[in-house]
């Protein structure tokens, strides 16, 4: 049974590092690699990225340790290709960027004429100057007319259970669970379809964050898929640049709020819904977003992950600020606290309550999964705390 769930783990490890080397390539194993972007009808912004890689063996064994092994040595000795020439084609509207130092290229894109599309998502197409040239399609996301509102929310222990507050639970779930071991938090699905779809199938903007490494873009997008969350780009806050000679994750600065800047200009005329969890920094982070934006945040929802009392304590001082800001703040344990408020608000159909209910109550107990069980789940029920901005209430 040891071995067996050794081998398990193992080859689940060896095919979640390996899967981004498994894709089409250009001569000379150059990949041209774009993510989803987002963007409204006046411009658009994408990232991608360019690196050479060795090609996989015409034999290759999708299930020998052996072969999943070389994957992930081709994974790790990728080369980012600096200084490459990227061309990107949408609305009648050309742009030539180069790549920086890391392989990443960055488009932001003004069209003459936004395409006629009946579907939001919208394709850009990119190619790379090579010999031949490598073509790619990318997507964005571009609200429809009838939108009404755009949500931001953290992936980290908000979407899934990551454990990003333990380092050593961080890593396990990063690096050990696929994107079909992972664990999405009980009536999430339900709650993003239903903001997704607003009161009357708005399509509005779903907007994900990550503190994950941009390597691990292929098995969020599975985990999205699997759990049928709706899509929408992913924002992630650090490059890890892993590598033979630096095999450790790089810091970077937290530029979340400048994210969060970003979109509220982009989308200046939609208010916005910031979802995060009380692990990190979310709560501080939300609350200078609504300070700095007054009167553009409709609604601040704080997954409760922690029982401990002064952290409680604290995000309801914190809370007190972004209430006298305008917008109404839900620290809750579950998505249905958060589906009854946002549907108090007008922002998803009553009905909808009912579904993010139903999908809580059929979740089987949280598996312990990793090598610290003990620390994924609090002994006893956070409370959950409701403060409007006229004034506040406990339940």
């Amino acid at each position: 049974m040891v071995r067996s769930r050794l081998y398990k783990v193992t080859r689940g490890t060896l095919r979640l590092l390996s899967r981004p080397v498994r894709r089409a390539q250009g001569r000379g194993g150059i990949v041209l690699e774009p993510y989803r972007g987002y963007g409204s009808c006046d411009e658009i912004f994408l990232i991608g990225r360019v690196f050479r890689q060795s090609r996989p063996a015409p034999d290759a064994d999708r299930d020998s340790l052996r072969d999943l092994w070389r994957d992930v040595g081709r994974r790790i000795a990728r080369r980012a290709v600096r200084g490459a020439a990227v061309t990107a084609r949408f609305g009648g509207t050309e742009q030539r960027v180069a790549t920086d130092r890391d392989g990443y290229f960055r488009i932001h894109l003004k069209p003459r004429a936004m395409p006629d599309c009946a579907d939001p998502w919208r394709a850009v197409g990119l190619t790379l100057d090579a010999e031949p040239p490598v073509e790619a399609r990318a997507e964005v996301y571009v609200p429809p007319a009838h939108a009404r509102f755009a949500v931001v929310s953290d992936i980290d222990d908000t979407v899934m259970h990551t454990g990003v507050a333990n380092k050593l639970v961080m890593l396990w779930r990063l690096f050990v669970e696929d994107a079909e071991s992972r664990t999405a938090f009980p009536g999430v699905a339900t709650l993003y379809r239903a903001l997704h779809d607003g009161a009357d199938g708005e399509q509005n903007p779903m907007l994900y964050v990550s503190r994950a490494p941009w390597g691990l873009y292929d098995v969020l997008s599975e985990f999205f898929a699997r759990h049928a969350i709706p899509a929408g780009p992913v924002l992630f806050l650090r490059e890890w640049g892993l590598s033979w000679t630096h095999p450790l994750p790089r810091r970077a600065e937290d530029h979340k709020r400048i994210l969060i800047g970003n979109m509220l200009a982009l989308y200046r005329d939609l208010p916005f819904v910031l979802i995060g969890d009380s692990g990190q920094h979310d709560p501080e982070v939300y609350a200078e977003v609504v300070a700095a934006h007054p009167g553009r945040v409709r609604a601040v929802y704080i997954r409760n992950v922690s029982a401990d009392a002064a952290r409680i304590a604290e995000i309801e001082r914190i809370a007190a600020g972004v209430t006298a800001a305008g917008a109404s703040f839900v620290l809750a344990p579950d998505s249905v606290a958060m589906a009854e408020h946002a549907a108090g608000l007008g922002l998803i159909a009553h009905d909808a309550v009912a579904t993010v209910r139903a999908e809580r109550e059929a979740a089987p107990p949280e598996p312990a999964t990793g090598p610290l069980p003990g620390v994924l789940r609090p002994t006893e029920v956070p409370p959950t705390v409701v403060i409007e901005p006229e004034g506040g209430r406990r339940l």
